[in-house]
């Protein structure tokens, strides 16, 4: 790396009139070697493990390439302690490696959980298929796509985690003091989790009843805290405010409207509502309300985002041959040949595989869902590369798209008169591949975004992603099934929002029984939200979750905003930046060590639960207990985010 630059040029975030002069150029530096496919394969596996727990436990996930490839430098500086030495762009194939387990998991936690809801025990094999199926599809799909979206559209589509990382890389190289966060945040959060989940002295919420089965509730969290910190509090307002309006006023709500009610109201069949605790109100009538909302929520944001899709579709149609390779290392990509031979063999091995998740026997049946997942995963990869272009990853309507594709799955189905369970699981099979497919697409073309301003060659990152999806895939299935195993897919410690609302999707469709009063309630609500000019989707997911769950990221978020209002642009990037980094290693590890206390569960105690200290401590001082580890966690957040903060130029000028 040079020695004369300080960070990124200014043409690395605008157009130039000429090609753009990646941040290594002149230089001949390592890139794709053992040490960096090692150490990424390795963290992928560890964030895809933590991000597996995440998402079964609160519906999202967030994105690893900055912790990733903090991670990556501090592993590379220790290696070069005993003489191994390492260069920028073999830390950015780290991370291209490692953060493709985020995507994947991602797309893994928003479907394949129905088919533990079903009561199917899918074998390991079958679902990292599947999940393997998509992310490689996601990955080649998006390789004719780079020379247009990446570099001829330079300082048009920013692809704002692409940037970041970039950023970070620079910065980690020339001796960033922030790197040691992500390690305290690891240390935290799985401290935190060791005395909530395994020791069990601290509750893992506080709550109090309000009266009518309204209920106050936080949990103590140091991942979920940690993720309202990295959204920040205008999203995380919003989901709490949604979580609010089910908490203490739709539960409520249905309490005193049914109380009076002689017999069960459905969907519910045997206990009438006076006699409802507040999580059988949740479980029975306000998820399929928030189910309402959240597709409301999803279809909006793709009706919203069709004129881009349309156009992003036009021009992948229009440049995706544009692949005549050039004799520079920065703009080689994988032969276009190669991709689509590829796509074939990913395609027919979906259909030829009996029994791909049990069920489908049929090879006809594979064949339909094959060429949907061909049709749709084309479709939605290409949008989506685009999307996260304009507005990041964060942004990118995944669930929409997934939403859309079950129904759409769904409905020719059931024309089709597959509506047992082999039609369900090949719908969900179908939305499974498309989901990972349009994920793994926004991460690809953010690592792309990076490589391409740093210097890489896109044909050796292309196999790193191939290779991240290949390596995590199993990793990320397995951790799904080991917590099934210890703690019961949709239960109160892993619910599996998203996976529960895909469920509700295919076998409404499929077996005509949603209860579509409550459906259509919560469509009004996400309506209403829109007409607000509320984050609909953000608001959805709220009014879906626990208010347990959107608390304590609403209370990261609003740590964020006190500490970063009103201050210089420096210090407010610098409070911003260090704060997500430990925000990542909470979020890390919290999952990790709840992974470990699953396998604890299931290869220790053959399958009884931890039982700690729970019975040794007054609920009351648990209560107590579970306040102050939300204010020491809060506080943690806060001083790693001050610490070597730089001199505000607004307090000297006061």
């Amino acid at each position: 790396m040079s020695e004369t630059r300080k960070g990124l040029p200014p043409e690395a975030y605008r157009a130039t009139e000429g090609e753009y002069e990646p941040y290594t150029q002149g230089q001949n530096l390592a890139e794709f070697s053992v040490k960096a496919v090692l150490t990424g394969i390795f963290l992928g596996i560890l964030f895809g493990a933590a991000n597996t727990f995440l998402g079964l436990k609160a519906g999202l996930t967030i994105s690893t390439s900055i912790p990733v490839a903090v991670l990556t430098v501090v592993v590379f500086r220790a290696l070069g302690q005993l003489g191994m030495k390492h260069s920028i762009l073999e830390a950015n194939m780290s991370q291209t490696i490692g953060s493709a387990s985020s995507s994947v998991a991602s797309g893994v936690l928003f479907t394949l959980p129905a088919l533990f809801l079903w009561g199917i025990k899918p074998d390991l094999l079958q679902i990292s298929l599947l999940a393997m199926a998509g992310g490689l599809l996601g990955v080649l799909i998006m390789i004719p796509l780079r020379r247009y979206l990446i570099k001829r559209e330079h300082g048009q589509l920013l692809y704002p985690e692409g940037m970041a990382c970039a950023e970070v890389l620079v910065a980690a190289e020339g001796g960033s003091k922030q790197a040691s966060n992500v390690f305290w945040g690891l240390a935290i959060g799985a401290g935190f989790k060791w005395l909530t989940g395994g020791l069990k002295i601290i509750a893992d919420k506080f709550s109090f009843a309000l009266g009518y089965r309204a209920e106050v509730a936080v949990g103590v969290s140091p991942a979920l805290l940690g993720v309202g910190y990295i959204l920040g509090i205008r999203v995380a307002s919003v989901m709490v405010a949604g979580a609010a309006l089910s908490a203490l006023v739709i539960i409520p709500g249905i309490y005193l409207w049914g109380s009076d009610l002689a017999s069960p109201l459905y969907p519910e069949t045997e206990h009438l509502i006076r006699d409802m605790a507040t999580r059988d109100l949740w479980e029975r009538y306000v998820r399929y309300i928030g189910a309402g909302a959240v597709a409301t929520g999803g279809f909006l944001t793709l009706i919203k985002s069709f004129p881009t899709m349309i156009e992003s579709f036009k021009v992948g149609l229009k440049h995706i041959g544009g692949s005549i390779q050039s004799q520079k290392k920065t703009d080689l990509d994988l032969a276009f040949r190669t991709v689509l031979i590829m796509v074939f063999i990913i395609l027919a091995v979906l259909t030829l595989t009996p029994n791909v998740l049990g069920y489908i026997d049929s090879v006809w049946v594979r064949a339909v869902a094959s060429v949907m997942i061909a049709i749709f995963a084309f479709f939605f990869v290409t949008v989506s590369a685009r999307i996260v272009g304009l507005v990041g990853v964060t942004s990118n309507p995944t669930s929409g798209m997934t939403i859309a594709t079950l129904l759409g799955t769904s409905l020719v189905f059931f024309l089709l008169g597959w509506t047992d369970l082999q039609g369900k699981a090949t719908a969900l099979m179908v939305g499974t591949v498309v989901c990972i497919a349009a994920s793994i697409a926004g991460d690809t073309s953010q690592d792309l975004k990076t490589g391409f301003i740093l210097g890489a060659t896109p044909r050796l990152q292309q196999i790193g992603e191939l290779l991240g999806v290949m390596t995590s895939a199993g990793f990320v299935c397995y951790t799904m099934i080991l917590l099934d195993r210890s703690y019961g897919m949709g239960s109160a410690d892993i619910p599996a929002p998203q996976g529960t609302l895909m469920n509700l999707v295919i076998t409404g469709v499929l077996d005509q029984n949603l209860p579509w009063t409550l459906i259509l309630i919560g469509v009004g609500i996400g309506l209403v939200a829109a007409a607000c000019r509320l984050p609909v989707l953000a608001f959805a997911v709220g009014v879906y979750l626990p208010l347990s769950t959107m608390a304590p990221i609403f209370l990261g978020g609003l740590l964020r905003h006190y500490l970063t209002r009103k201050k210089s642009k420096e210090v407010e990037e610098h409070r911003r930046e260090s704060g997500v980094l430990l925000a990542s290693g909470l979020v890390g590890g919290e999952g990790l060590l709840g992974v470990a206390l699953a396998s604890w569960v299931v290869f220790v105690n053959g399958g009884e639960r931890i039982k700690g200290f729970s019975h040794a401590l007054p609920e009351t001082a648990k209560w107590v207990l579970a306040f102050v580890a939300i204010a020491i966690i809060l506080g943690c957040i806060a001083f790693f985010a001050l610490r070597h903060q730089p001199a505000d130029p607004k307090e000297k000028a006061s």
